[in-house]
């Protein structure tokens, strides 16, 4: 049994990847943890802030900034949940790629190597309603989708 754990950073991301580690002991399970890098975002922001900055020539140096601290964070997040695993005996790898969040999802899930994708029910945004991408790819998923609250 392999359990897809979808990581964007987030504290919902990481209850998922506890959630996962609970089943994988029971279940003698392997866990990998998945996190997709999607440069848009990095721009959408890049160009908010300079907006507000009033700095439209350093749109590109935000979006770099934002893009480069964007990996730092999810591999910090990664590497401490790796290393929990780990510690509690858990068969446990990860997997980072970059490129459209939905559509990377969607083919790694449904790639045929998975039991059970789970996924925490809200992004970084921590809005108030179900997740937008959780929205987008749930229902293209052929496997069982797991939602952590």
């Amino acid at each position: 049994m392999k359990l897809l754990v979808l990581i964007d950073g987030s504290k919902w991301s990481q209850k998922a990847a506890l959630h996962a580690f609970s089943i994988a002991k029971r279940k003698n399970a392997k866990v990998i943890l998945f996190s997709v890098l999607d440069r848009r975002e990095a721009k959408a922001l890049a160009f908010h802030l300079s907006m507000r900055s009033d700095s439209l020539g350093k749109i590109k140096e935000f979006e770099e900034t934002i893009w480069r601290e964007t990996k730092k964070s999810v591999k910090e997040v990664i590497t401490t949940l790796l290393e929990l695993g780990r510690r509690e005996g858990i068969n446990c790898s990860f997997k980072i790629v970059e490129g459209s969040a939905k559509e990377e999802i969607i083919k790694e899930a449904n790639s045929g190597k998975y039991s059970m994708v789970i996924m925490g029910a809200y992004g970084r945004s921590g809005k108030t309603r179900i997740g937008s991408l959780l929205e987008e790819v749930v229902g293209q998923i052929r496997i069982p989708v797991m939602i952590v609250r």
